[in-house]
């Protein structure tokens, strides 16, 4: 099962990513300042990440024990809710923030890092 130190150890070892705590929660940043592409919440068993609002319902749909929204705040955001003891493994949990750190990030940070792919949905 992935676990919160699983997503802390993979998001930072993200390029220029920093972990910060804000609203009481453990928040995976570029640099100190920076864009928040991930979080941590629900004592660690969640995990929130960027993804287009034009992805989500389907994501939702396909996997609705994996995937959620959290009304009052994701809907008016590019935000989605991963339950992580429903992740696959390590390497789906990989992918999940790759593509979050690529949607938060600005597009030099993205050129400098070409083994991270192009930006793209889930």
């Amino acid at each position: 099962m992935v676990t919160a130190d699983d997503v802390r150890r993979i998001a930072l070892s993200l390029p220029h990513a920093q972990e910060k705590l804000a609203w009481g929660m453990p928040t995976f940043r570029l640099e100190a300042r920076g864009r928040i592409f991930a979080s941590l919440d629900d004592e660690d068993r969640v995990l929130g990440v960027k993804c287009p609002k034009e992805d989500r319902a389907g994501l939702i749909a396909a996997e609705p024990d994996k995937f959620f929204l959290r009304e009052g705040h994701d809907d008016r955001y590019a935000w989605l809710r991963v339950r992580l003891a429903a992740l696959d493994d390590e390497a789906e949990l990989r992918a999940v923030l790759e593509d979050s750190w690529r949607q938060a990030a600005p597009a030099r940070l993205r050129d400098a890092h070409p083994e991270l792919g192009p930006r793209q949905g889930r």
